[in-house]
């Protein structure tokens, strides 16, 4: 273990290092965050980025009286290294380990959780309020990264904090990335104060206030002496004004004010998120302002470690590498595509053929495979950041002018724009297609990324077409048939690799509501009949099912069913009156879920055969490091099903069968 991070079990810990000492802490947490982080992966770019900065946070601030709270919150390793967690550092992301993200079950220096980006602002902000409505006197900081400046609902914090509260500390991380490169206006406003800012009002009010301090505590806070401190303080952090003349009260003319400062919160930097000095100078001098302040800091993400500073989209969050190289394991030979190449493929293939079909994307190219169509016809390609609601109110926009907009958004992400589905997409009945990725299980990440709501808060949606592919060949079917339809179309399919079926040159359409019978009764004499229907990726699990439950003597019918919304309800029906037990197979929750649609279909046709129901539970599914160890937690195996069948097989045993109760 490493001789300075040994020392800190506590983050009061921090306080007693020296300047020097700190610097050496950093590099410690950086080796640290390498060769831990080798072994499983994790979130490692963003953390190399911020090791001073949350050093610096705990040399300043006291928690958990003092509230760090993180946007996103993937970045918050060290702050975990630092607050007692460093012995279990190993297991993060890993079964039974720490989470990846902040948890507040998991330490009370977590005060508040996050998985998605824009929350901290508010919530920060909620907590001042709370603070002075009590009338304590802790510190809240608010530390959240310049990508989060794309989402909306931070810009809803912003224009509230000012009329809210006196004393509110953000910190800007401004490293140029969410996950891809930033894009829109707002990082081309804060390219432009990195490399012309202005005048502002910390020079003078923070020459002044180090002029208070006694000579020594000046000395030991900035490493320097006092004068040296003073001047370089002031110098490097007092901003100076190159553009245009000021105006009498020191801001600048026309077009010149800066954005925090027309929200009424006073702005300080840009400073150097690297030079732990002058990071803990100007957080003491935030502590004393009697007004809302956002500090400005620049970080590099990667730092230290150089296979993450000439990829830092890669190495935002990845899985095991090597770390003297930062290579990480090639595919075996012979593996299925990931599911998102095959979509990003797809995309491209279409957009080929139709120039009115486009691509939207909100900040993840790479991670749903659209880069692929940047790099092939950009004109048909946008992202438009981290702005969910946005995406998908400017793709019904570009819907009513004859467009064919394609928005691919992980299922937990598109969540956040549901409003925007139901009232400018589904209300208008617009053409617009959402490929959901991530549809399932995250497994790594855990509750804040695992998609497993998306049928139940779209299927009630009128207008909405909801398709689930079984295979890769089927999800390219799906998106070209999507392309056709004059309603809104969602598609869902999973993370990870898809199912190794041969992919066809030319997609074909598929008919409407249309589900696919894999697999019809054998018409066995005697045998008991089960119809299994597996949605999605899971008729692997039906068809290993079925095989099974014939080797014991059941007449089997395997069906996929395609589709979520409209389901077929002649199909349905069929089997639902031919069978003994019907059972339903979905990576999704139990709760308004597709099985939930199956039993409302049977229900309403009158058919009362028994349905077993293999779903995920009424619980926020935690993390661990794969999707199979949770389906066995879960109950969500070929073998629960098979004796939940079987279960349910002989309890009914004494009943009439369905066709005759219904007849």
């Amino acid at each position: 273990m490493s001789r300075y991070l040994d020392m800190v079990d506590h983050p009061s810990h921090v306080r007693k290092l020296t300047p020097d000492q700190l610097t050496e802490l950093a590099a410690d947490i950086r080796n640290e965050l390498i060769t831990k982080l080798a072994k499983n992966g994790g979130h490692l770019g963003p953390n190399l980025g911020v090791v001073e900065l949350t050093i610096a946070l705990h040399r300043c601030f006291e928690t958990p009286r003092d509230k760090f709270v993180w946007d996103v919150s993937h970045q918050v390793y060290v702050h975990k290294l630092l607050t007692g967690r460093k012995d279990r550092f190993h297991t993060i992301r890993t079964t039974d380990g720490l989470n990846g993200f902040a948890l507040r079950t998991e330490s009370e220096h977590d005060c508040y959780g996050a998985g998605h980006a824009g929350t901290a602002l508010s919530a920060a902000l909620g907590m001042c309020a709370a603070r002075d409505q009590r009338g304590t006197g802790e510190h809240v900081v608010c530390i959240f990264g310049d990508a989060a400046l794309t989402n909306g609902i931070s810009f809803e914090a912003l224009n509230n904090i000012a009329g809210t509260t006196r004393k509110f500390i953000g910190i800007l991380n401004d490293n140029e990335w969410s996950i891809a490169k930033n894009v829109g206006a707002i990082a081309t406003y804060l390219g432009k104060l990195t490399t012309n800012p202005r005048y502002n009002r910390l020079r003078e009010d923070f020459g002044h206030w180090l002029r208070k301090l006694p000579q020594g505590e000046v000395v030991s806070m900035l490493g320097q002496k006092a004068e040296e401190a003073i001047k370089g303080a002031v110098s490097s952090l007092g901003l100076q004004h190159t553009g245009s003349t000021l105006d009498s009260d020191g801001k600048g003319g026309h077009g010149s004010a800066l954005l925090f400062e027309e929200f009424g919160i006073r702005y300080l930097g840009p400073i150097d998120g690297h030079n732990l000095p002058q990071l803990i100078s100007t957080l003491e001098f935030a502590k004393t302002c009697n007004e809302p302040v956002v500090i400005h800091v620049l970080t590099q993400k990667g730092r230290g470690f150089e296979a993450a500073l000439k990829q830092p989209e890669k190495f935002h969050g990845l899985g095991p590498y090597d770390v003297q190289t930062g290579q990480t394991p090639a595919p075996k030979p012979g593996s299925p595509p990931m599911w998102q190449e095959v979509f990003g493929r797809t995309m491209v293939k279409l957009c080929a053929q139709n120039k009115n079909v486009v691509g939207v994307t909100a900040a993840m190219p790479t991670g749903t495979s659209l880069k692929l169509l940047d790099q092939a016809f950009p004109k048909q390609y946008y992202d438009v950041g981290i702005a969910e609601e946005h995406a998908v109110i400017f793709a019904a926009g570009m819907a009513t002018m004859g467009f064919r907009p394609v928005v691919a958004i992980y299922s937990t992400f598109l969540q956040r724009a549901y409003d925007c589905i139901h009232h400018d997409v589904c209300l208008q009945d617009l053409p617009v297609v959402f490929c959901m990725d991530r549809a399932g299980l995250s497994a790594n990440d855990g509750p804040t990324h695992h998609g497993l709501f998306d049928i139940s808060y779209l299927r009630c949606l009128p207008n909405l077409i909801g398709m689930a592919p079984a295979t890769e060949d089927e999800l390219q079917d799906m998106m070209f048939t999507s392309t056709f339809q004059q309603h809104p179309v969602a598609i869902r399919y999973p993370r990870g690799n898809a199912e190794g079926v041969p992919i066809k040159e030319q997609p074909v359409v598929i008919e409407m509501g249309k589900a696919e019978v894999v697999r019809h009764f054998a018409d066995v004499l005697g045998a008991r009949k089960v119809s299994l229907f597996g949605l999605g990726p899971m008729l692997r699990l039906a068809r290993e099912a079925a095989d099974r439950l014939a080797a014991a003597g059941w007449d089997v019918a395997v069906i996929n069913p395609r589709f979520f919304k409209p389901l077929d309800r002649s199909v349905h029906e069929y089997y639902g009156r031919t069978s003994d037990v019907v059972a339903t197979l979905e990576d999704h929750v139990a709760m308004g879920g597709y099985g939930s649609a199956v039993l409302e279909t049977l229900n309403e046709a009158g058919v009362h055969t028994p349905v077993v129901r293999l779903a995920w539970p009424d619980v926020f599914v935690e993390h661990a490091s794969s999707v199979d160890y949770l389906r066995q937690r879960h109950g969500l195996t070929v073998e629960k099903l098979v004796e939940d069948i079987l279960a349910q097989a002989e309890g009914s045993a004494a009943r009439p069968s369905s066709v005759a109760a219904a007849v």
